[in-house]
This record gives structure tokens, C-alpha cells and sequence, in this order.
């Protein structure tokens, strides 16, 4: 039956074409490649024409079929005539004028189209920006020319960013292209806050220049200093118009402004500079930046925080480890205790207690208060409070020491204060040797006798020197080999800073006398015992206990130490 007559097909999608005779015409469908270019080849795509003498197909409706390669069937042409043999690939030749690099309109059938210009179709895009001319070939395929375009142009109104050089290269194909483009606004900037610090590095260890890694600065925070400049603002900036391909000016947006991130304990200056107006750590929450002069670690100062070293004040919700240290320039309060571990700071609380294990060290620019103190080294500028008990601990105070809590009790170990000591025992039952002190602020003078040391080590130094240098001034220097003239020129530059050490050292240990000279009388009081054992010293004047004392006071009068009543 008619109606069940096969019609030949030639292709695949292999071969990126396939053709589709039928009753109702020639169909061509040319699929895209992966990267976008068809295999399918227009010399071959011909021959399989002619083949099967199809000679009214259109051949720019063919180029563009080539071109897209949707990969769905066009209609070519009308009618075809089936050839007793099958296409094989080896088609009759076609002439050498039917050559791929001819444009479309010169290879295409002489059906009188080509003397008929196309109709030019103006595309205006719809923000008025571009301006695309493109073919229709319907009534006639000859290429228009250049005014052609031009006059096209004008009677759509198109008056700016007209491209002469791209319409004179588009009117050589009937291939689209932009015959003219608008200038786009430029839009202004935000504004925006360049910050000067980085949080990035918080929670992570320092590798020092050796590249080692060092777990005990966890880096937990990031410090300013009062002034530090924390961010800057980089102003918003104002758009530059643009204009369509009427000539209308295009609108520009400006930049949008941003507050100043000021934060607490922040200030703005010269509009656009935030700085600290303290010590602290640096905050960040995005919209503002802060300086906190609290630090809090809710846990222990151990491994997983490392050491600590904040300007500002500390608070530790858990104890110091052994070999930890902590740091501040303000007050540092610790929830749990010190084992073995370092603190310094201005004012130090410790709710459990201070256990040394003989190598723990506090040392406070003003009072030190906690729980008890064991086998460990306590340093206040001003004064100690004691809960409990010291036991076998170095402890020195400018003013006081007062252990009047739950024992109140000071034994072994050395005690020294430079106004008061009061206790409510102090030694032990078994006579355990205990120094307590009063009347000379021992940290000065510590202090004093360091500084006695130094000064004495730099006077010999110095002598040492000039008696190096009064020798080799006997002898021709010039003849000595360069680098021991080198060594005699450094030891001769070293004197002279090394002599003004030594007047500013002896000028500082004159001072220091003079104070220690001046200290009031000291007194210690005991509200239970002393026990045999304990050495007490009273403006330097020592006193050993053979037998129990009871609820007494020791001072000084006529160079000898006095026993009272408390």
C-alpha cells in the first residue's frame, strides 16, 4: 500500500547529520558536538543532494541549519527523486565554484532571489543597550550595503554607538551582528571597612621561624593598645551615566554608605579611622567591632588554651596547670587553683588555693587572696591573704600578710612583710623551722641587694676594661692583626655606657637605702601560738622562740623585739 512506503533516510546522529526523505518533502537534522562544533560537513551534506537531485532547496535557510545544529528536523526543500543506488559517501563530484568558502548567496541556486536585497530587521534589545541587524531571505537574499544599514538605523532612531567598521564587515554575509552599542552607566561603589587585625589566626598554635609547632600560645585572642587603629572606611563613590543607543542619558547608582563598626571601648576619628581607647582584646561580631579588657576561659589553662598572656584582665573558670603561665596587666581571678603553674598580674584571686609542688609562682603588682598556699613562691606589691594556710612557701608582701581564716596558720617556709604579719598560729607542734619578718618591705629589699650584686659585677667589669685598655696603650696598635683591632675598639665603646650604668646603679642603690633606713616599725600578731621553732625578725632584729608564745604581739623597742599581748 502507498501509505506504507518506506522513504530512504541517509545519516546519524553518529555522524552529526540525518536525512529524511518523505512524501511531504527533504528533512535535515544536524546535531551539536560536545564541544559545540557539528561533525557534519556541508561538502558532504551537498553531495547527498545532488545525490538525490535535490536542486530548490534554500540554501541560506541550509547554512543556518548547518550553523545552529539543534539537533531537530528542518524542512529543506519540496520534492526529491530516489536514485537506483544507495549514498555511499563518494557522490558525483560538484564543481570547483561550489567551494565552502564562498558565501551562502554566491553558491546558492540561481532562483532569482539573489537579485532582490533582504530585508534588514533592526533589533533593539530591551534595555535599550544594543542594537543587533539581522536578514530575512524570504523575498530576496542580495546583501544590502553599507548606507542600506545605516538608513535602516536612522529610521529606527538608533543615533549613538553606531559602529561603522562592524556594519561595513556585516554587510559582506547575511550573518547577524551588532551594528551599534550603548556606553553602560558605571555604578558607584559601597562603601566598604578595611579591617586592620586578623581573627582568622584565634584557637590556632604558633609555628615559630624554626617551623616548630609551639601548642602552649594558642593564639586564644588577638590584643590592642590604646590609639591602635582597628579599621578604616573606604568611602562610597558616586555612579557615571551611561547612554542608550537613542542618546538618552542612563542613569548611574550611587555606592551605598556603611556605618563605622564603633563598638565598645572604640572611638571614630577623622570620620573614617575607628580606634581602641583601651587595652584589650579585639571583638568582632561583623556589624561592630569592640575592645574587651576581660578575658574569660570558662575551663582550665592547660593544654588546650596554652599560655596566656592578655592586656587587660583574666577570668579561669577552672585551675592553672603545671608549666602553664598566665598573664595580665589587669586583675586575674581563678576559679579553681594553681598547680605548678606561673601567675602574674595586678590583683590575683584564687578561690581553692596555690600548690606549688616547688616550682608554682604568683606574683601580684597589689594584693594576692586565696584558699592556702603550699610549697610555693608568693610575691604582692601591697598585701596577701592567706584562708587557710602557708605551708613551706617563699611568701613576700610590701605590707601585710594576714592568714586569719579557717587555721590562719604559717609554717615552714619564709614569710615577710613590710608593715604587719597577723596569723592565728604560726610554726607547728613538731617545731618545724618558720621565718616570719616584718619592718622591711622585702621586696625592695630584694630589690636592693639584686641590684648591689649587679653594681658590684659592673664596677670589676669596668676595671677589668681599663686595665686591659691602660696595657694596650703601651704597645703600637696598628700593627696588631684587623680583627684584635676590631676586639680593642668594641672593648673601648663598651666603657662608656658600662660607666653610666654604674652612676645610675649606685645613684638607685643610695635611694633604695635611704627608704629601707625610713621603714616604720613592723609588728606580728598571733591571736593563738607560735611554736618553738619559728625565727621572727623585727626591723632586723631576730628573735628565736624556745617555747610556746600565746596570743601575742611582737615589736620592736630599745633594738630588742618585744612580746605583748594581742
Amino acid at each position: 500500500m502507498a501509505d506504507e512506503k518506506r522513504y530512504p533516510t541517509v545519516g546519524s546522529p553518529a555522524e552529526g547529520y540525518l536525512f529524511e526523505f518523505k512524501g511531504d518533502g527533504v528533512f535535515l537534522t544536524v546535531y551539536p558536538a560536545e564541544d559545540g562544533e557539528t561533525l557534519a560537513d556541508l561538502s558532504t551534506i551537498r553531495k547527498i543532494l545532488h545525490h538525490y537531485d535535490v536542486a530548490d532547496y534554500d540554501i541560506v535557510l541550509l547554512s543556518r541549519v548547518m550553523r545552529e545544529a539543534t539537533g531537530t528536523p528542518q524542512k529543506i526543500a519540496e520534492t526529491f527523486s530516489e536514485p537506483e543506488t544507495e549514498f555511499t559517501g563518494t557522490g558525483e563530484a560538484i564543481d570547483d565554484d561550489d567551494d565552502e568558502e564562498k558565501s551562502a548567496a554566491e553558491s546558492a541556486p540561481k532562483t532569482g532571489l539573489e537579485t532582490i536585497p533582504a530585508q534588514i530587521v533592526v533589533d533593539v534589545s530591551k534595555d535599550r543597550m544594543k542594537v543587533t541587524i539581522r536578514y530575512e531571505t524570504k523575498n530576496g537574499t542580495k546583501l544590502p550595503s553599507t548606507e542600506d544599514v545605516l538608513e535602516a538605523l536612522k529610521e529606527k532612531n538608533v543615533s549613538f554607538g553606531i559602529n561603522l567598521e562592524a556594519i561595513k564587515q556585516g554587510v559582506q554575509s547575511l550573518t547577524p551582528f551588532v551594528a551599534a552599542e550603548g556606553k553602560q552607566p558605571i555604578h558607584g561603589e559601597n562603601a566598604k571597612i578595611e579591617r586592620y587585625f586578623d581573627l582568622s589566626t584565634k584557637g590556632k598554635p604558633v609555628v615559630n621561624e624554626y617551623d616548630r609547632v609551639d601548642y602552649k600560645d594558642m593564639n586564644l585572642f588577638v590584643l590592642a593598645k590604646k590609639n591602635d587603629v582597628l579599621a578604616v572606611r573606604i568611602p562610597q563613590t558616586r555612579g557615571k551615566p551611561g547612554t542608550n543607543i537613542y542618546g538618552d542619558s542612563v542613569a548611574a547608582r550611587d555606592g551605598r554608605p556603611i556605618p563605622m563598626p564603633e563598638g565598645k571601648n572604640t572611638k571614630v576619628i577623622n570620620d573614617n579611622e575607628l580606634i581602641a581607647t583601651i587595652n584589650g582584646q579585639i571583638v568582632d561580631t561583623g556589624r561592630i567591632i569592640s575592645v574587651d579588657p576581660r578575658f574569660e576561659i570558662k575551663g582550665d589553662v592547660g593544654v588546650g588554651t596554652g599560655n596566656i598572656d592578655f592586656t587587660g584582665s583574666v577570668q579561669i573558670g577552672g585551675n592553672v596547670e603545671q608549666g602553664f603561665e598566665v598573664k595580665a596587666s589587669g586583675d586575674i581571678e581563678i576559679k579553681g587553683g594553681v598547680n605548678g603553674g606561673t601567675v602574674e598580674g595586678r590583683n590575683i584571686f584564687i578561690g581553692k588555693g596555690i600548690t606549688g609542688q616547688n616550682r608554682g609562682k604568683v606574683y601580684a603588682k597589689e594584693d594576692v587572696r586565696c584558699a592556702f598556699i603550699e610549697s610555693a613562691e608568693v610575691v604582692a606589691g601591697r598585701d596577701i591573704y592567706i584562708h587557710d594556710v602557708a605551708l613551706h612557701s617563699n611568701i613576700r608582701a610590701g605590707k601585710k600578710i594576714i592568714a586569719e581564716g579557717k587555721k590562719g596558720q604559717i609554717m615552714g617556709g619564709v614569710a615577710a612583710a613590710g608593715d604587719e604579719i597577723r596569723a592565728t598560729t604560726i610554726g607547728n607542734p613538731a617545731s618545724i623551722i618558720t621565718k616570719v619578718a616584718v619592718g622591711v618591705n622585702p621586696n625592695l629589699l630584694k630589690k636592693y641587694k639584686d641590684m648591689c650584686r649587679n653594681l658590684k659585677a659592673n664596677k670589676e667589669r669596668l676595671k677589668q676594661i681599663t686595665q686591659t685598655l691602660n696595657t694596650l696603650g703601651k704597645i703600637d696598635i696598628s700593627k696588631l692583626p684587623e680583627a684584635r683591632i676590631n676586639q680593642i675598639n668594641a672593648l673601648t665603646r663598651s666603657q662608656f655606657p658600662l660607666a653610666g650604668q654604674i652612676r645610675r646603679d649606685e645613684k638607685a642603690v643610695q635611694e633604695m637605702e635611704k627608704e629601707l633606713s625610713e621603714m616604720k616599725q613592723g609588728k606580728i600578731a598571733v591571736s593563738d601560738r607560735i611554736y618553738p621553732g619559728t625565727k621572727a625578725e623585727v626591723n632586723s632584729i631576730v628573735k628565736n622562740f624556745q617555747s610556746e608564745s600565746f596570743r601575742c604581739t611582737l615589736t620592736m623597742k630599745d633594738d630588742n623585739v618585744v612580746i605583748g599581748p594581742y
